[in-house]
């Protein structure tokens, strides 16, 4: 059995993070979630200036959490249910977090390129990207329930923050297949791409975000992230508080200065 493997490339200023397991529809396994935190640490290490997140072959983006019963962790989570225990079961979910959380704590933008099905666990990470360019034949659907399971990689959560409490209970109670144009009306993808380039116009998109100023950029994605969990008041003076520090920080000059020439602007590392 190919265990899998999470393959990290750079474009420039761009990475492009890819769950490869094509056979299982990259669903994720003890192999791949030891390959994404190898992947996470060299994007810590070398910040790149935003992110696609996307899933190997052409089929499928990420079928969710690897439940087969060849599975080790598995077999130890049913184990668990058997014996009534909460312990492992709590330890087995909180290692898989921890390493999702990390992941989209990084403080550059990630771009999901939807380029099949994402189900389960796979649409809580599309979710939980700042952006998703999904393909006209690419289903996202949160499956959980159907397997008396529920999101625990924080999708739930995120899904209701970006299309509302009630739509989210409408996709996650429901179990139910979203096509991509019901995903785009929601609110759940932002960009549908023509059939097969869902990667491409992906990295399209966080090739334009890596144009501008990174500064300005991780200022504005760290307000679009926090302030739905801040009283406005506090939101306010977060925002208030990042741009003195962005235009302190003198990288504006580099836009201005662009501006005024009619060229293109350079923008420096962070």
């Amino acid at each position: 059995m190919d265990a899998g493997t999470v393959r990290l490339e750079r474009q420039g200023h761009v990475a492009v993070v890819t769950l490869d397991r094509v056979e299982r529809r990259n669903a994720v396994g003890e192999a791949m979630w030891v390959a994404l935190e190898e992947r996470i640490a060299e994007l810590e290490a070398a910040l790149p200036r935003a992110i696609v997140l996307t899933g190997a072959g052409d089929k499928a983006f990420c079928a969710g959490q690897d439940l087969g019963m060849d599975n080790p962790q598995v077999q130890q989570l049913v184990a668990a249910v058997q014996s009534q225990e909460t312990a492992p079961v709590r330890a087995f979910l909180e290692r898989e977090r921890r390493v999702v959380d990390r992941l989209f704590a990084l403080p550059v933008p990630l771009v999901a390129a939807v380029n099949g099905i994402a189900y389960g666990g796979g649409a809580e990470l599309a979710t939980r990207c700042d952006l998703r360019v999904v393909d006209p034949e690419a289903v996202i659907c949160f499956s959980e329930v159907k397997l008396g399971l529920m999101p625990d990689w924080g999708g739930g959560v995120a899904l209701a923050r970006l299309i509302g409490s009630g739509r989210a209970a409408d996709l996650i109670l429901t179990a139910r297949r979203v096509p991509s144009s019901e995903a785009l009306s929601l609110g759940l993808a932002n960009r549908v791409s023509e059939r097969g380039r869902a990667l491409e116009e992906a990295l399209e998109l966080a090739r334009a975000i890596s144009r501008n100023g990174p500064r300005a950029v991780r200022g504005a994605l760290e307000i679009l992230r926090r302030s739905p969990a801040l009283p406005q008041a506090d939101a306010l003076a977060l925002e208030m508080d990042r741009a003195v520090a962005l235009i302190a920080s003198g990288e504006c000059t580099h836009g201005i200065a662009a501006l005024m020439s009619k060229t293109d602007p350079e923008f420096p590392a962070p």
